[in-house]
């Protein structure tokens, strides 16, 4: 199984790439942006699926995913977002994505969806689809540091745990816990982990 992934992330871009390999896929040919994708596709080389960042230079929206369609025909092209929001899922699945893949996705759960498409099936975290439009805005509210306090919160640490885990002090995690749960409406830092589970977060 052949796949084109591209994101500008490179941390994202390399661990996806190695853990793909890893799962016994033949190749995974990574580029940085839009542009080197199409050039890619415009050399011929043929892929089971290409997968594009949303976020990435070059894309505008969902126009890159039309570009990338029209560059690959008969190719699915599915798109990968930092943000879990539902209705950028919808839209980008109306416009002919093969799935909509967030990077919170756990990674066995992802190396599944990239089968799935490549298949030529569809793909969209149910949990995504379903959650309520207010949440999924909540959830993108969230700082970058607030998402990384939240998923130690999901995974049962205790503060002083997060706090050694992101090299913070734990008077600050404590207050990332009160904001965060501010957003997310929650009473207290169980009821946070109860809402992102809900939405699809791991």
């Amino acid at each position: 199984m052949r796949l084109l992934l591209a994101d500008d992330h490179d941390l994202v871009r390399e661990t996806l790439a190695a853990y793909l390999l890893a799962e016994g896929f033949a190749e995974v040919r990574t580029v940085a942006t839009l542009p080197a994708a199409l050039e890619v596709l415009a050399q011929g080389a043929t892929f089971d699926l290409i997968l594009l960042d949303y976020n990435m230079p070059g894309m505008n929206g969902l126009e890159g995913l039309a570009q990338a369609r029209a560059a690959a025909p008969g190719m699915p092209v599915a798109i990968i977002s930092g943000t879990a929001q539902r209705d950028l899922a919808e839209a980008a699945l109306q416009a002919g994505a093969a799935g909509f893949i967030p990077k919170t996705l756990a990674s066995r759960a992802m190396v599944a969806a990239v089968h799935l498409m490549a298949a030529g099936d569809v793909f969209a975290p149910i949990s995504l689809l379903m959650q309520e439009p207010e949440i999924a805005e909540a959830l993108a509210s969230l700082t970058r540091r607030e998402m990384d306090v939240l998923k130690g919160i999901c995974a049962g640490k205790a503060n002083k745990e997060i706090a050694r885990d992101l090299d913070l002090q734990e008077v600050t995690v404590k207050l990332h816990v009160k904001t965060l749960s501010r957003k997310l409406g929650a009473k207290n830092r169980t009821h946070a982990a109860m809402i992102a589970r809900d939405a699809g977060l791991n």
